[in-house]
């Protein structure tokens, strides 16, 4: 134990302390380096039989060597929903492990930003989330949580690349060199951070709340009803326990994409091993644990506020307050297994992603807007048809009236339908 203000020049730890909290301002206290993070800073994952690097497998879910073929299993205990979870205090983000459990390099897009980590025996590298091969090397920081718990691999990466060579020739509306295949990107499985949150909510509401009541007058000589609807102020509460409430811990990846691979099967979690990540990017969070909570929170709000509105018996709800109070918040800090990759087409560059569990696709793809183009003039043909024809046979009786009212009827339907083509075309380009 020292003053901190000496600390460099006066006394330098001796090797192998390391610094541990400290309960007095000024103060650093060092202790000796764990046996078990000892053993952590030298972990390596070569296969005993050859010596090569090995790498996790997804299809055998196994480490593997490429060299002799040789196969050995991780000891990881599965945990599923069961997992541990941290309390929000500062006492177990002290305690919360921290680095990845082995040595890896960091790889920092200068296109993009994005920041992953990968094996040092990676030499070369391309970003999965932009497709740009300008990414710079680093030693990783040390200093950030270590996942607790994370979803192997299942899907690998010849199965992945079928299902979205499969998925890129389906639609009417996208250019047919599409089904080709020719211009998607090598596929590259990343592990995304995401941080995962169990509450219970506990949410008061307060609203007018109208009920219909039928009530009988007199008018013109004869008893008539009419419904009215009776307006008054109704509270209540309701429960709403929250388990495993997922927040991304990356603004690098789509929400709108990683939406459309969701859900995952937590039931499949297991605990972190390094062993896991032979082979394989991990994504670092660049959403810190408060930002995520504060996220989760507004959207559980937003939850509460529908239960609360399911909670009150009747069609006719104004003015609803919700008060939403939070109790037994806990926390964990994941892995799940993601297949992205970038891919260029005229010009643009598009993404795709892939469930690294399930094999669910999701990305965008571009759009032949000629074929759009036609299909919208073919739904509003009929209409403007039948309306021309309405107009020129106006003078005979009614025939061209009706025809008109139905040349109308079927332009407006047209609209709607050619609306709802451009508003899907458009949005299978956008994220």
């Amino acid at each position: 134990m020292h003053s901190s203000q000496t600390a460099s020049t006066v006394w330098p730890p001796p090797p192998d302390f390391v610094p541990v909290s400290s309960k007095v301002e000024g103060i650093s206290v060092y202790a000796p380096r764990s046996h078990e993070e000892a053993q952590e800073e030298t972990r390596s994952f070569k296969c005993p039989h050859c010596g090569g690097v090995t790498t996790y497998s997804a299809s055998q879910q196994k480490l593997t060597c490429p060299h002799c073929g040789r196969t050995q299993p991780i000891e990881a205990q599965a945990v599923g929903r069961r997992a541990g979870e941290h309390e929000f205090t500062l006492e177990t983000m002290e305690k919360a492990r921290r680095g990845w459990g082995r040595e890896r390099t960091e790889l920092r897009c200068e296109s993009c930003g994005a920041a992953v980590t990968v094996d040092p025996e990676a030499l070369t590298h391309t970003c999965a989330f932009c497709g740009s091969n300008r990414v710079l090397a680093r030693d990783t920081q040390g200093d950030a949580l270590r996942p607790m718990t994370l979803i192997p691999f299942t899907v690998d990466q010849q199965a992945c690349r079928q299902s979205v060579n499969h998925w890129l020739g389906q639609g009417w509306m996208h250019p047919a060199e599409l089904s080709q295949g020719r211009s998607l990107c090598e596929l590259s499985g990343v592990y995304l951070p995401y941080w995962t949150f169990d509450a219970t909510v506990r949410a008061h509401w307060k609203a007018e709340v109208g009920h219909q009541e039928t009530r009988r007058y007199y008018s013109d000589g004869q008893w008539k009803t009419r419904t009215v609807t009776i307006w008054r102020w109704e509270s209540g509460r309701i429960r709403l326990p929250v388990d495993d409430h997922l927040i991304p811990g990356t603004t690098h990846v789509s929400r709108v994409l990683l939406q459309g691979i969701e859900p995952f099967d937590l039931s499949e979690l297991v605990t972190y091993e390094p062993g896991y990540l032979a082979g394989w990017q991990a994504k670092v969070y660049d959403v810190p644990l408060p930002q995520a909570w504060e996220e989760a929170k507004e959207e559980i709000r937003a939850a509460a506020k529908r239960a609360c509105r399911q909670d009150i018996r009747s069609g006719h709800v104004r003015n609803l307050r919700v008060t939403a109070d939070f109790g037994q918040e806990r926390w964990r800090y994941i892995l799940l297994p993601v297949h992205l990759a970038s891919y260029r087409f005229d010009g643009r560059t598009f993404q795709v992603m892939v469930n690294g569990q399930t094999g669910a696709v999701a990305g965008q793809k571009p759009v032949a807007w000629l074929k759009v183009w036609l299909v919208v003039a073919a739904i509003l043909a009929p209409g403007a048809l039948a309306s021309l024809i309405g107009l020129a046979t106006l003078p005979f009786a009614g025939i061209g009236m009706m025809a008109l009212i139905l040349g109308l009827i079927l332009f407006a339907a047209g609209l709607v339908g050619g609306f709802v083509v451009l508003r899907k075309a458009r949005a299978s380009e956008e994220l």
